[in-house]
C-alpha cells in the first residue's frame, strides 16, 4: 500500500473517532449513599478534593473521631470536616483521585463521574472496586 493511502487512511479514522470528553464538573454538595453524611467538594490548590460539612446519620456505636486512622497522632480529629477525597483530576470522562474511609482507616484509588444529577464514587484496591452513588444535596 503507498504511504499516502496509509496517511489517508488514518486521517479519515482519527476524524471518525469520538474526541474525548472532559469530565463533567463535580464541584458542590453530596450526600453519601445511605444518606450518612454531607459532603462538600471543590478545587484544592491544583485537584479537587472532598470533605465532610455534617455527618447526617451518626451510629451511636461509632466514636466522631478519626479513630481508626493508621496516623496514631490523627486519630482525635473529628469526622465532621475530614477531608475524603484528595488529588482528583480530569482523566478522560472521570476524575482519578484518593478516597479515605474513616471507617476503615484506609485509602483507596478512587474514580468520579456525575451521570444523570448522582455521583458514581467508586473506591479500588488492585482490580477490586466497590461502588456508591451519592445523590446532589440541595
Amino acid at each position: 500500500m503507498h504511504i499516502s493511502k496509509i496517511f489517508a487512511a488514518g486521517a479519515a479514522l482519527a476524524l471518525a473517532s469520538p474526541a474525548l470528553a472532559a469530565p463533567q464538573p463535580i464541584a458542590g454538595k453530596w450526600i453519601s449513599e445511605g444518606g450518612k453524611a454531607l459532603v462538600q467538594i471543590g478545587q484544592c490548590g491544583n485537584t479537587v478534593c472532598g470533605k465532610i460539612i455534617k455527618v447526617l446519620k451518626h451510629d451511636p456505636k461509632r466514636p466522631t473521631t478519626d479513630v481508626e486512622n493508621p496516623d496514631p497522632k490523627l486519630r482525635d480529629r473529628p469526622i465532621e470536616g475530614l477531608t475524603i477525597l484528595t488529588g482528583f483530576t480530569p482523566d478522560g470522562d472521570v476524575w482519578r483521585g484518593e478516597i479515605y474511609d474513616p471507617q476503615s482507616g484506609k485509602t483507596y484509588r478512587s474514580v468520579l463521574q456525575r451521570e444523570n444529577g448522582k455521583l458514581t464514587v467508586k473506591g479500588c484496591v488492585a482490580i477490586f472496586c466497590k461502588t456508591q452513588h451519592w445523590k446532589a444535596a440541595n
